[in-house]
């Protein structure tokens, strides 16, 4: 049983750099321009952001669920969202702004979780750092999670191909689509960093204060 955990531990990190690879691959498809390149790239967009499930599926079927796992999911995570943004502003498919916001949030968030991980406490699970239910929801419920994910992944995916350079059928409204999700990530990007700064004053409090 010890054995089964481990290797559940081991399995559940691998994904999460193997998934941080693999976009980086995607990113680097996506400067050369062909039709079987982009649809390629659109392909392994999904296997990536299936993989973004999957490392925790594996983590909690092994009840392997640790601290460090975490920290290496939202590690994760970061990059990820933060190669697709920056590239496709690179690329001229988003403006500036929006890898500018995201990564300002992200630096922000992150810096302040890693002073809760410092106390003991978590970004998301049984030892979440959000304590307030407004804001433990916003930012760590499934639901809320979900569909900030949910719209990450159609944006990412979209965009690709929203760009192949040949026409095919609704590609206007896989356009439209794409934009949607892009301008609704971005706000629930904001949305669930703004709990989190406000919760973070506790840790910042000395005990002796």
């Amino acid at each position: 049983m010890k054995k089964k955990l481990i290797e559940g531990y081991e399995m559940a990190n691998f994904i999460s750099i193997l998934r941080t690879i693999l976009a980086f691959v995607v990113i680097a498809m996506l400067f050369i321009k062909g039709n079987k390149v982009y649809w390629s790239a659109f392909g392994l967009t999904i296997i990536v952001i299936w993989m973004d499930g999957l490392d925790g599926y594996i983590a909690r079927k092994f009840n392997e669920c640790s601290k460090f796992g975490a920290l290496l999911d939202i590690l994760s995570d970061r990059i990820v969202e933060n190669v697709f943004w920056i590239s496709f502003a690179v690329l001229g498919w988003i403006g500036l702004w929006i890898p500018l916001v995201v990564m300002t949030r992200g630096i922000i968030t992150d810096s302040l979780r890693s002073l809760a991980l410092e106390q003991g406490f978590t970004a998301f699970g049984s030892t979440t750092m959000m304590k307030n239910p407004i804001g433990k929801f916003i930012v760590a419920s499934n639901f809320v999670r979900f569909t900030y994910a949910v719209c990450k992944a159609v944006a990412f995916a979209l965009l690709i191909a929203a760009h192949v350079p040949a026409d095919y059928p609704y590609k206007s409204i896989v356009t439209i689509v794409a934009y949607a999700s892009v301008y609704i990530s971005v706000f629930l990007c904001v949305a669930r960093g703004i709990p989190v700064i406000l919760e973070s004053k506790r840790f910042l409090v000395s005990k002796n204060d």
